[in-house]
Formats: structure tokens, C-alpha cells, sequence
């Protein structure tokens, strides 16, 4: 029962993060997005400066396809598929175990506080063995906004952590890896613990039977509510893994306070929900996807 809990997590995860990975592109270019610069003449006092415009999802994918073609936004997708296979499966799969061992055998519900618990724990280590895949995931979504000099031009995900460990060391593949820590307990515990909540109020209530419905209605409230809790850590972890570092230079950010610090402080604090729109608009329809698939896969499976 144990292994079955990891297949069906799996083959949602999967399924959901490719049918999702140009939403997932065009956050993270939005996310590294650095507020532009204005100086005023210096011969001019009391300049007005003016603001950055803000761009929105919708011009952003636009703009890649645009400049990079249509495939661009599949950029990186080889490494979204093993990144799904080693994090999404383990905390999937961990999260099912737990909920089973510790749901109460005479009413057969698990309180609220205990699904918290389980996603904190499933996400945390989900996320140590899927690292690697998170960090060139990251970085192949972002080369095409870098000048043609400056692309590390990675031609797979095998590729890109071959690169990354013989140039930059192994530990590479583990940078920011407490982020990625913290970010996945905060949205296995948010995301798998609020739909399981979600679904048992919407049946207990009588609102729903259990199909479709309450199934994408449990999700997509999920989604939501992991949205709001991850989005400043996924803008910090962003951040860390895709900065450059020089040899014999200093790094960008001496660590996750440091890059938080130093990004409210030039952007302002909203900057940690940047890309919140295109974040909501790819956890929504990524959790709907997870759960709904993962409903259909358990009926397939209910005989093994």
C-alpha cells in the first residue's frame, strides 16, 4: 500500500507539472525581473524619476514568444519531469503514508493539525532528494532572458546538473536547498492538507457528492491558499539558485536573508509576491490537475 501511495502521486505530479510548465516559465522570468534603474541628468534637480512599468503575465508570454519562439516556453521541461519524479513523488508518497497511520480508525479522519504535520514532513524531505532537478529547472526557464554571452545554454537537465557539478562543484546542486526546503513543507502542508480539509467540509456538509466538482473545487481553493503562503520564498529561492557566481567574486546573495534584504530594500517588500498573478494562475490550475488526476488514478489503481 505504501508504494502505491508514491505511483499514483507520481503520475499526477507528472502529468500536472508538464500540462503547467509554460505557466510555471513565465513566473519565474517574472520573478527575476529586476526593478529598472532611472537616474535622473545631474544637472537636474528635483527630477521626476520615472517607474518601471509593470508587466503582466500575459505580455510576458507574449514577449518569449516573441523573442524566443514558441518552444521557449517549454524550456527547462526535462527537468520539470525529474524534478516531479524524485520531489512530488517522495512528498506524495510520504504524505499518503502518514495520512494512513495517522488517521483515527473509528471515525476515519485526520485533524487538521496532524495534516499539517504530515505535509511539513513529506515536503521537507521531498524536497532535499529533488534539489538538484529544482536548481537546473530553475535555471533553463530563465537562460532566455539573459544576454546571448551570458546563457549557460544547457541542452538538458542530465546536462545542466553535469554542468553545474564539474564547474561549479557538487554543493551546487544543493544551493538554496533550505529554501527549497522550507518552500515545499510550507506547500505540501498548505496545498495537500487545506484540500483534504476542503473536500471533507464540502462532503460533510452535504454541499457536493464526491466527483468532479468537489474535486475541483477542494483543489483550486488549495492552490490558492499555497499561493499566498509560498509566494515570498519562491521569489527569494528563485533568486538564490539562478544567481551567477563569478570565480573569485563574490556572490550576489551571501544567503536567503541576505537576498530578502537586499530585494526589499531595492524593490521595495511587495517584491516578495512578485509574480503572484502568474503564481495563483499556475497553482490553480497545477493543484486542479494533481488532484483531479490523482482521484482518477486512484479508481484505476483500487484493485492493486
Amino acid at each position: 500500500m505504501g508504494v502505491k501511495g508514491f505511483v499514483e502521486g507520481g503520475i499526477a505530479s507528472i502529468i500536472a507539472g508538464c500540462s503547467t510548465h509554460p505557466l510555471d516559465l513565465i513566473k519565474v522570468r517574472m520573478q527575476l525581473r529586476p526593478a529598472l534603474a532611472f537616474h535622473p541628468p545631474n544637472n537636474t534637480t528635483n527630477a521626476h524619476v520615472p517607474v518601471a512599468p509593470r508587466v503582466g503575465p500575459v505580455a510576458v508570454g507574449v514577449r518569449i514568444v516573441q523573442q524566443e519562439g514558441v518552444a521557449a516556453l517549454f524550456s527547462g521541461i526535462s527537468a520539470t519531469v525529474l524534478r516531479q519524479t524524485l520531489y512530488s513523488t517522495t512528498r506524495m508518497g510520504l504524505y499518503d503514508m502518514l495520512k494512513k497511520k495517522w488517521t483515527d480508525p473509528n471515525t476515519k479522519n485526520m485533524p487538521l493539525g496532524k495534516k499539517i504535520v504530515a505535509g511539513l514532513i513529506a515536503g521537507g524531505i521531498g524536497a532535499a532528494v529533488g534539489n538538484p532537478a529544482d536548481v537546473a529547472m530553475v535555471r533553463m526557464q530563465a537562460d532566455g532572458r539573459l544576454p546571448a554571452a551570458q546563457r549557460r545554454n544547457y541542452k538538458s537537465v542530465v546536462d545542466a546538473i553535469t554542468q553545474m557539478s564539474k564547474n561549479e562543484g557538487i554543493t551546487s546542486l544543493w544551493r538554496g536547498s533550505s529554501l527549497t526546503v522550507n518552500r515545499a513543507m510550507l506547500v505540501t502542508a498548505s496545498q495537500l492538507a487545506s484540500y483534504d480539509e476542503f473536500k471533507e467540509m464540502i462532503l460533510g456538509k452535504g454541499l457536493m457528492k464526491d466527483g468532479l466538482g468537489t474535486h475541483v473545487t477542494a483543489s483550486f481553493a488549495a492552490g490558492f491558499v499555497a499561493a499566498v503562503v509560498t509566494n515570498p520564498v519562491d521569489v527569494i529561492k528563485t533568486r538564490v539558485m539562478n544567481m551567477k557566481v563569478e570565480p573569485g567574486a563574490a556572490p550576489p546573495y551571501n544567503g536567503a536573508l541576505d537576498c530578502a534584504m537586499k530585494t526589499i530594500k531595492a524593490e521595495g517588500p511587495m517584491a516578495l509576491y512578485k509574480g503572484f498573478i502568474p503564481t495563483i494562475s499556475r497553482q490553480g490550475p497545477f493543484t486542479i490537475v494533481l488532484f483531479v488526476t490523482l482521484e482518477q488514478v486512484r479508481k484505476l489503481l483500487k484493485d492493486f
